[in-house]
């Protein structure tokens, strides 16, 4: 019973992780510009190294930025361009991105 708990209490906060990270889609693509460069108008890369972020999960996307802000995950230019970002900008680029097919 004790390990069900554990279990149920991980599951719980990781769902309103994911909740809190909701953002907005409209803020998201008006803040988007900055990506367009290297990820496409529309989250498309026409360049093989840059990855397509059309489509992708909300939180995977999310996740991604805040390891870029905080330099968890490395890469010049976009821990470069994460850093500005606050946490409302980085849910609202998520949350257009993950909109777009």
């Amino acid at each position: 019973m004790k390990t069900f708990a554990v279990i149920a209490a991980v599951a719980l906060m990781g769902a309103s992780t994911v909740a809190n990270a909701a953002g907005d889609a409209a803020a998201g693509k008006a803040k988007s510009a900055m990506c367009a460069a290297c990820h496409g108008m529309n989250g498309i890369s026409s360049v093989p190294m840059y990855p397509n972020l059309a489509g992708q999960k909300e939180a995977y996307l999310v996740k991604q930025l805040k390891d870029f802000k905080s330099g968890a995950r490395k890469d010049p230019t976009m821990n470069g361009m994460a850093a500005p970002l606050s946490e409302a900008d980085i849910n609202n680029l998520a949350a257009y991105y993950s909109s777009l097919k």
